[in-house]
């Protein structure tokens, strides 16, 4: 810490081969921090000793307040992560050396759903910063989600390993939350939850803020063994707008889109412009899923989150208005090819899928394909696709499902075209 804040502008911090134990770091702006190959900051468990960021401070003038930490979309009272930024900009982190955050189920991973003195920290935290770049470095073991743009803006992880067991908890690849511009590209992903997740906000930040997670461009990046390859959600109070994901490869992550969304993050909550394109899928066991019922949550499970049943449009209800799918291959599906519900009161504006095929694998697994109620287990379904204005499919394969090869419920408009 010491060298970083007597690190002169432009210049840089050397981290070289050895280990190296640390709490949190405070990165300041204009600066190059490079950890050589085979150097390691290893993380501390010792909560008494890890520095917290509060949730809220009330400003000076009381006119408002200052926010440092966060947890799953609200303010809240959090650990520092093992790199924390906070209002810096014009930063580096490269180099070939790890990230270790040292968490197992003895300490980080023990009793996760307890905030004890404050909710975990994670590997890499950037709160308000702008233009900064993580290229070539491994992160592995967080205590929670592993790398946490929020506010920020001209953000760039590349060529990067991010890793932690497949049983451990919270520990998101990367969970961009209303930011702009961010950039993710040649990065492989193998985490105990969802590889990338795209956040706004629960209800209060979305509300307070509106500032939506927008022109996100992920490519030529492999997602494995995560629950879902890209998620937008489920915090997602603020919406999203130009999610953009190519190239990229997708291997035996519970899916591969994953929309959560439900009654109550409001009407600012308003998913457009994503676009998956020129992807493989390889045992991928539901491909495609938006759920607008996601049962999280303490209220996650009321009739008014759950019913499916028309209710009135007011200032809780959320709005999908385009997805698109384009030249993908899914080889080796489980559960089913898709697995997708808007809400009926409020549909999805616009589904297409363009040149997309679908296999089953030969002994194809039975589960869940999406946390909502009424949804059973099954196995080898097709597509099943309910409340959506204007459906397109063009050139849709579908090979080895069991029953229907669509099941429609509440599909306005169904464009269906073979070359």
């Amino acid at each position: 810490q010491a060298a970083i804040l007597c690190c002169p502008k432009n210049a840089r911090v050397l981290i070289p081969k050895g280990t190296y134990p640390v709490t949190a770091l405070f990165l300041k702006s204009d600066m190059i921090m490079e950890l050589q190959e085979n150097a390691v900051l290893a993380g501390i468990y010792d909560r008494a000793r890890t520095p917290i960021l509060p949730g809220q401070i009330e400003y000076d003038n009381e006119d408002g307040y200052y926010n440092l930490g966060s947890w799953e979309g609200n303010p809240i009272d959090s650990f520092a992560s093992m790199i924390t930024g906070i209002h810096v900009k014009n930063v580096t982190i490269c180099g070939k050396g790890v990230l270790d955050g040292r968490a197992d189920f003895e300490n980080w991973w023990s009793r996760p759903k307890d905030k004890i003195r404050a909710w975990r920290p994670r590997m890499i935290f950037l709160n308000h910063c702008e233009n900064i770049t993580v290229v070539g470095v491994t992160v592995q073991n967080s205590p929670a989600w592993n790398l946490h743009p929020y506010f920020s803006n001209q953000i760039r992880f590349l060529d990067m390993e991010v890793k932690g067991p497949a049983n451990s908890h919270n520990t998101d690849g990367c969970d961009p939350e209303s930011c702009t511009n961010v950039e993710i590209a040649g990065v492989h992903f193998s985490v105990g939850d969802d590889c990338i997740a795209i956040k706004s906000g629960k209800i209060y930040m979305g509300k307070k803020f509106k500032v939506p997670s927008k022109h996100i461009h992920i490519r030529q990046s492999w997602m494995q063994d995560g629950h879902g390859a890209v998620t937008v959600g489920s915090e997602i109070a603020a919406g999203v707008d130009d999610i953009h994901i190519s190239k990229c490869r997708f291997s035996n992550t519970d899916r591969g889109l994953r929309v959560k969304t439900r009654r109550g993050r409001g009407k600012d909550s308003v998913l457009k412009g994503i676009v998956f394109e020129d992807l493989e899928l390889e045992g991928v066991k539901a491909p495609f899923v938006v759920n607008s019922f996601y049962f999280c949550d303490p209220d996650g499970r009321t009739e008014y989150v759950g019913t499916k049943e028309t209710l009135p449009v007011d200032e809780r209800t959320p709005k999908i208005e385009s997805i698109e799918f384009r030249n993908i291959v899914c080889r080796n599906a489980h559960y089913c090819g898709a697995y997708i519900y808007g809400l009926p009161e409020q549909k999805i504006e616009r589904l297409a899928f363009d040149n997309v095929s679908i296999t089953y694998a030969k002994e194809a697994q039975t589960g869940v394909a999406a946390m909502m109620m009424g949804c059973e287990p099954a196995s080898r379904l097709g597509l099943v696709i309910g409340n959506v204005k204007n459906l397109i499919l063009h050139n849709v394969s579908i090979d080895g499902q069991d029953g229907e090869r669509l099941c429609l419920s509440g599909v306005e408009n169904v464009e269906e075209e073979q070359d």
